[in-house]
């Protein structure tokens, strides 16, 4: 965050932090995947900018004792030995300076109190600050790591075939600084038909991957025992009664594969799904029956109804979470239009499982090529097919 084969990730690495997820990590952590020279360019750019300043300067003019800045600037990216390294390079400078200046009298108050004093204790200051730094910045990150991956481990990553199925995910976490969302998904093959779940939990955070745990224990109990999806997510609001703050919410949208040629759908509240057809035609499954999201059903009376839409063997449903539908444009900030690009992108994934895996690949490369290579919210995209029985490799055939 964000993973099977179509988006790069190796078989057997599932959930793994992708690369630039690892690299922001590490920048987190006190910029470690950084080599010393990057890290300490900035201290030694303003010891340049500042000999240059009091060279071009002339001698009536004495602004060596700018170099305290030095310090200061060293504590933001150096360790505590590598900043005392480069203060010692300024404090060369300094004594260079003094003497180009003939301030070189230690028994002159101007060079002793304006400079060396300030410039030791600024420095002897600034050391224990990227001390703690560093240790702020280790600690976040382990927080965070295992926050992401109990996320990840809460996430299970589906098979590409569950019952008469075959799917391609990809997920990724949020690329800002509370790394983990909400987002959710479940593929499960019961025995009143296949049933998908894809939800995104209000806010960010633990408190959101504490919610996103019990909509998916309550989800994976519940879609075994009713037969109707509306009472699997009745079951679900109930659970998040007793175990959830008031307030909080899920959108949800669920999806149940019981007869060839169609699908139920029950939209609580989430972004409606598409269905591709395969000569690139895309159509948003809009609600006829919506209904608020979950956790917030007692403000309503009556339960959601679901409602069957045709879903061939040609055809391919593209679930996503708002993070998806809403991700900003690198120039104009326009939201990501999904239902104009989906179409030519994942036409082609009803025909076999590495099409659709090819498929949501195109759709999430298209989808950071709009942002300009960054997500600022979690992102979810689950394509879904259905092969007729007869199929070559349909699930159905192969079992």
């Amino acid at each position: 965050m964000h993973l099977r084969r179509g988006d790069g990730t190796p078989p057997g690495r599932t959930g793994a932090v992708p690369p630039s997820r690892r690299r922001n990590a590490l920048l987190a952590a006190d910029l470690q995947d950084l080599s010393l020279l990057r890290r300490a360019a900035p201290a030694l750019a303003a010891i340049g900018l500042v000999s240059l300043a009091d060279y071009l300067s002339g001698q009536d003019r004495y602004l060596a004792p700018l170099m305290v800045v030095v310090p200061s600037v060293a504590a933001l990216t150096l360790r505590p030995r590598e900043l005392l390294a480069v203060c010692f390079l300024g404090l060369l400078a300094l004594l260079g300076l003094s003497h180009l200046d003939q301030v070189v009298d230690f028994g002159d108050s101007r060079f002793l109190y304006g400079a060396m004093v300030s410039y030791v204790a600024v420095t002897a200051l600034s050391a224990g600050i990227a001390e703690l730094r560093m240790r702020r910045a280790a600690a976040f990150a382990a927080v965070s790591s295992v926050a992401e991956a109990a996320q990840r481990a809460l996430l299970r990553q589906p098979e590409p075939v569950v019952g008469p199925l075959r799917l391609a995910v990809r997920y990724v976490s949020a690329a800002d600084a509370a790394r983990i969302g909400g987002d959710l998904y479940s593929v499960l093959d019961t025995p009143y038909g296949t049933r998908v779940l894809v939800g995104d939990v209000r806010g960010k955070g633990l408190g959101a991957v504490q919610t996103a745990a019990v909509v998916l224990g309550a989800f994976r109990e519940a879609a075994y025992d009713e037969e109707q999806l509306p009472a699997v997510a009745g079951r679900i609001e109930a659970s998040m009664e007793r175990h959830v703050p008031d307030g909080e919410f899920t959108t949800a949208m669920f999806a149940a594969f019981r007869e060839p040629g169609s699908v139920d759908l029950l939209h609580l509240g989430h972004v409606p799904p598409l269905r591709v057809r395969a000569d690139g035609r895309a159509e948003v499954l809009e609600p006829e029956d919506p209904w608020l999201p979950l956790g917030l059903g007692h403000l309503v009376g009556g339960l959601p109804c679901a409602s069957a839409v045709p879903f061939g063997p040609r055809d391919v449903l593209v679930l996503c979470t708002d993070g998806v539908i809403e991700a900003k444009g690198a120039r104009g900030g326009e939201f990501y239009p999904l239902a104009e690009r989906a179409g030519p992108l994942v036409r082609d994934g009803w025909r076999s499982l590495a099409d659709l895996d090819a498929a949501v690949a195109r759709l999430y490369a298209d989808l950071l090529a709009h942002t300009g290579g960054e997500l600022g919210d979690d992102a979810l995209l689950l394509l879904v097919t259905r092969p007729a029985p007869d199929a070559p490799d349909a699930p159905d055939a192969a079992g």
